[in-house]
């Protein structure tokens, strides 16, 4: 059970990017390129999370496009079960300690303590089980990075 306590919480500072799962990468930025008129700003592959990504800059914010690259991996296995579309939503955060210390003292379930994302900041999920059905990640800028 999540206790109360949103008081002195860490700052979240903005909406970072919403990750959609898609099944074909190359398909899709077609599709946003054509429908909505925008290109990716960058597209690779991480391979330690098994997925192809593009990224698309909208305002402050992003778009990030995730396509499985092994049936092995947590993003595959949520396109199967659940098909196309949103799969997580990414806040920018000040203090990623602060933020999972107060997180899992509210009762939050965090997946992992920290890893680097996509684009290269220092990230955290939140599981959908404590976030009302929705998964969380939380963006900091990496410190460790020159």
């Amino acid at each position: 059970m999540l206790s109360d306590s949103s008081r002195n919480l860490p700052r979240i500072t903005g909406l970072s990017h919403i990750g959609m799962v898609v099944s074909n990468l190359g398909e899709a930025v077609k599709t946003y390129r054509c429908v909505l008129g925008l290109e990716p700003t960058c597209m690779k592959e991480v391979k330690d999370q098994k997925v192809r990504v593009a990224i698309f800059k909208v305002g402050s914010s992003s778009i990030e496009l995730l396509e499985p690259t092994d049936e092995s991996s947590t993003v595959a296995g949520f396109l199967s079960k659940r098909g196309e579309g949103l799969h997580h939503i990414a806040f920018n955060v000040e203090d990623m300690g602060a933020v999972l210390r107060k997180a899992q003292d509210a009762g939050a379930i965090i997946i992992n303590e920290r890893r680097i994302g996509a684009e290269g900041q220092l990230v955290a999920f939140l599981h959908p089980k404590s976030m009302r059905g929705t998964l969380v990640e939380l963006c900091a800028p990496n410190q460790e990075s020159p």
